[in-house]
């Protein structure tokens, strides 16, 4: 008996670590303003310069949330299908960058529900990020 409760222990005490390991450098708060707003979401941290970033799955779709280190939500961003972009930013991307295709999608909604959409394309050997307005207007161009 006592060595089942003493494997007892020592699982209970591994599974704690195993989940605290990747959060040991995210601030509570910030873990708690994720947890309430996604309950019961699996979540990866990353940790940037400017704050935290929260990477997680939505409706079965690829997402991100990015918080300050008071745990203020500063952005949200979920994956779309190209078809979703509009139609301005994907005519944008085409004549501009004729030979590029888009990687990636997503809707980027900020903390004042501003909507921005960007599409991931890569730039002599460079992932970059073009940025549009809710309309499709180029907005920048940003480089990983």
């Amino acid at each position: 008996m006592k060595n089942v409760i003493l494997f007892a222990a020592i699982a209970i005490s591994a599974i704690g670590c195993a989940q605290s390991k990747g959060n040991k450098e995210v601030p509570k708060v910030v873990q708690e303003a994720f947890q309430k707003e996604y309950p019961n979401t699996k979540v990866d941290w990353d940790v940037e310069k400017d704050g935290f970033e929260a990477e997680f799955k939505m409706n079965g779709k690829d997402a991100s949330a990015n918080y300050d280190k008071a745990g203020h939500k500063l952005a949200t961003e979920i994956e779309i299908k190209e078809s979703e972009m509009p139609a301005k930013a994907l005519a944008y991307v085409s004549t501009t960058y004729p030979n590029k295709k888009i990687k990636e999608t997503a809707k980027i909604t900020d903390d004042k529900k501003v909507v921005t959409y960007e599409a991931e394309v890569t730039i002599d050997g460079k992932i970059c990020d073009l940025i549009f307005d809710a309309s499709g207007k180029f907005l920048k161009l940003h480089k990983d």
